[in-house]
């Protein structure tokens, strides 16, 4: 398949499988493409949750648009990630005006495009996705019925044997401590669904008294399946970036050796680039800059101890010296799917369940914080700036750099907040200022 026309050129697409195989036609042009275009800086920007071609194709176009201009001698070309995840239509589209997106359902149902969208994402899973549709539409009375529900929302994000990404669901790792399934599943379905239903309703209305009106549980579970289907585009990024991208910039390293390379990653995808460094083959030092756009995973990932247990560090840890360059890290305070929904939902899957009146406040320093809220967390040596000061001053030649974005990523309601306001010109300057792209 051809790729397709893009603003910027030159523009190469990546593809892969769940399990982190290229399409190898592409794969192979990018190869040959890079030396036989002349490139010296290839930036590769990888999607977080669109779920199809034509939605990250046009967030690429829109983000690479700016670069151009911004770097008029460089020699650039462009890489786009297309893997295999997915959007609740209810979610914001990073390059859709707020007009055109869609609004948020007025009951907790699955529409058609959702439903679509989950059957590409879980093939062979049909019958589990028109039963959790029922239930969502029915929202039976009994705590049993939660109970089913939570069942089976388990048994349709749960990974098929023998793949690999049962391996990459971690984002901290203890000594001796087997990674587990959520605690959301392990536990009642039931309460789980209320203390989403409870945070739903905060993000709705901050600072409201809640106590004239229950949150409905079904809203929860709307948000329960929706957090489980994150958790298993969380175990397949991290997949497909060491088995996938990892092995291709590898590949590159030796086809094109002086080809700079630029990695740039929203959201998961922003996991699925820093888990592409796990994937480098030994030696390669090709990737120049590492940029995190709302990364969506622990701040902790980079640490090589955690504060809260000496025993235990980042899944990640130690890799940002994989980098030729700086690990950008991009937060902003506006992000609520990162400052609410990312903690409770993590610490449902670990070992604390009370998350009753979290607030942002409270979630910035929180156990479970998200990077693209917080930024980076206990890496020594790492540098703070306002996006203003990082454009105007020289960034760090290594190590680890909190941005703080919130100045321009700042636009969307709840429940996802920021978080998909990406677009911006002064972002993609950031990206060249990281990588030294002149």
């Amino acid at each position: 398949m051809a790729d397709p026309a893009m603003s910027v050129t030159p523009y190469w697409e990546l593809a892969f499988d769940a399990d982190g195989d290229p399409e190898g036609r592409r794969r192979d042009r990018l190869l040959a493409g890079v030396t036989e275009r002349g490139v010296r800086d290839l930036i590769v920007f990888a999607h977080g949750w669109n779920t199809d071609r034509s939605g990250a194709t046009r967030l690429y176009d829109r983000f690479f648009a700016p670069v151009p201009r911004l770097a008029p001698a460089a020699r650039i070309g462009y890489a786009g990630v297309l893997w295999p995840a997915m959007r609740f239509s209810d979610e914001p589209i990073p390059d859709f005006p707020r007009a055109v997106a869609a609004e948020p359902p007025r009951r907790p149902v699955l529409d058609k495009d959702t439903r679509h969208a989950l059957l590409e994402t879980f093939p062979g899973r049909a019958i589990l996705v028109d039963q959790i549709a029922r239930l969502l539409e029915q929202q039976p009375p009994e705590e049993a019925e939660l109970e089913e529900f939570g069942r089976l929302v388990r048994t349709l994000v749960e990974v098929v044997a023998p793949g690999p990404q049962a391996l990459f669901a971690a984002d901290t790792v203890a000594e001796g401590v087997p990674q587990s399934e959520p605690g959301m599943f392990a536990e009642s379905s039931a309460a789980a669904c209320e203390e989403f239903a409870r945070a739903l309703a905060e993000l709705e209305a901050p600072g409201a008294r809640q106590g004239f009106r229950i949150p409905n549980p079904w809203d929860g579970a709307h948000e329960l399946l929706r957090q489980a289907t994150y958790y298993a585009m969380k175990r397949r990024a991290g997949t497909v970036g060491e088995r996938g991208l990892g092995r291709v910039v590898g590949q590159l390293a030796k086809a094109a050796p002086g080809v700079r390379v630029h990695l740039v990653g929203h959201s998961f995808g922003a996991r699925l680039v820093s888990f592409a460094l796990r994937g480098l083959p030994e030696g390669v030092r090709t990737v120049k800059s590492l940029t995190l756009l709302q990364g969506a995973f622990s701040h902790y990932a980079f640490a090589a101890r955690l504060p809260h247990d000496a025993r235990a560090g980042g899944v990640l840890q130690g890799q940002q010296n994989r980098v030729d360059g700086p690990v950008v890290c991009c937060h902003s305070r506006h992000d609520a799917a990162l400052g609410t929904m990312y903690p409770l939902a993590s610490r449902m899957a670990g070992d604390s369940r009370s998350v009753a009146g979290l607030d942002m406040g409270r979630t910035l320093g929180a156990k479970w914080g998200a990077m693209g809220y917080g930024g980076v967390r206990a890496v020594p040596g790492t540098r703070a700036y306002t996006l203003a000061e990082a454009l105007e001053a020289k960034l760090p030649a290594s190590g680890c750099v909190n941005v703080d974005a919130a100045a321009v990523v700042r636009r969307g309601g709840p429940p996802a907040g920021a978080h998909s306001d990406i677009l911006h010109a002064e972002l993609a300057r950031l990206v060249l200022a990281a990588g030294r792209v002149r």
